[in-house]
């Protein structure tokens, strides 16, 4: 309906609803994502963490297979942030990333329980408060699902880019970080399906790291790969831009949007 109705619609009306119907949502997110106590507390950590790591590199380890054949042993000692159900691959790794993000709605409800327990600077989406309570550890981020943005501030609005791993290019500029690299995502999926929609696992999860990581009865959303695309490339601009740099080492990945590198040659 709404692609029929796009098409019947003269391209700058549409574009003037468009940003009309924008202006308006986020008018109405924007007094508790900004005032709200713990908002303010988040905010505050937020402002603590900016260009706190200057100069210093990263890696964003995304939760492709790619991971089952990537030597995570190399990153125990470096900066490293991790998404959504990376935890599964602590107690193999004998080591826990620096950070911890999780932006999506679906994720954070089905694992809440799990993401308290974690003791790491956890980066989650205002949204999240329905499910997980604000700790010493937590800072809450205004995510968005519209709005294309590349945020360099992370204290403000930050757009999702269909993915968290776009969040956490932009978390990782907010910090400062020179270089930033991505391992584990592959930008590939055997699931296949309309973008967005939501679906229940039926077995072994084919997709990810580890066969639990969305298994059997969990719900989740097919992912968007062409609207990634358009945030890893306001990403790759803003960093360029900035006089620093993303690598992506993932191995065997399909992401074109950043230069490749060889993982064993970083170390």
């Amino acid at each position: 309906m709404r692609n029929r109705l796009k098409q019947l619609t003269p391209e700058l009306v549409w574009r003037a609803g468009r940003a009309a119907y924008l202006g308006l949502l986020h008018a109405r997110q924007w007094p508790q994502a900004t005032f709200h106590p713990w908002r303010r507390a988040s905010i505050r950590r937020l402002g603590e963490q900016k260009d706190l790591f200057a100069g210093e590199r990263c890696f964003i380890i995304g939760n492709g297979p790619s991971l089952k054949h990537t030597d995570v042993s190399k990153l125990e000692n470096e900066y490293t942030f991790g998404l959504n159900r990376i935890y599964l691959a602590f107690q193999d790794w004998g080591f826990e990333t620096s950070f911890f993000v999780s932006v999506n709605d679906l994720v954070i409800q089905q694992t809440a329980a799990e993401i308290a327990a974690l003791n790491m600077p956890k980066f989650l989406t205002w949204r999240a408060r329905e499910w997980v309570g604000l700790d010493e550890y937590t800072s809450f981020l205004h995510t968005t699902y519209i709005g294309p943005k590349f945020a360099r501030d992370a204290r403000g609005r930050l757009w999702e880019g269909a993915t968290v791993t776009y969040v956490a290019l932009q978390l990782a500029f907010h910090m400062g970080f020179q270089q930033v690299i991505l391992i584990g995502v592959d930008h590939n999926f055997a699931t296949r399906g309309t973008p967005n929609t939501t679906i229940t696992s039926a077995g072994d999860d084919p997709d990810h790291f580890h066969a639990s990581y969305f298994g059997k009865g969990f719900r989740w959303q097919l992912p968007d790969l062409e609207t990634s695309e358009i945030g890893y490339r306001m990403a790759r601009q803003a960093y360029v831009r900035a006089g620093r740099q993303v690598l992506d080492a993932t191995v065997g990945g399909k992401l074109t949007v950043f230069d490749k590198v060889d993982y064993a040659s970083l170390f």
